[in-house]
């Protein structure tokens, strides 16, 4: 199954900050399945979702 990107964050954030771990967070609060996974290319964090979820309309 596809899986839509929902955002990107640089892997470089300042220690002690998750943006994307708080992102996907407040994405399942809303009733999104999120999760962060990493681009190893582009050397960032995507939060993602499932496309069949996308399309479902959350």
């Amino acid at each position: 199954m596809r899986r839509v990107v929902l955002e990107r964050f640089p892997a470089g954030s300042p220690r002690g900050s998750w943006p994307a771990e708080e992102y996907a967070a407040q994405r399942k609060r809303e009733g999104l399945a999120a999760e962060v996974v990493m681009d190893l290319d582009s050397d960032a964090f995507l939060v993602v979702v499932r496309q069949r979820e996308v399309l479902s309309g959350h």
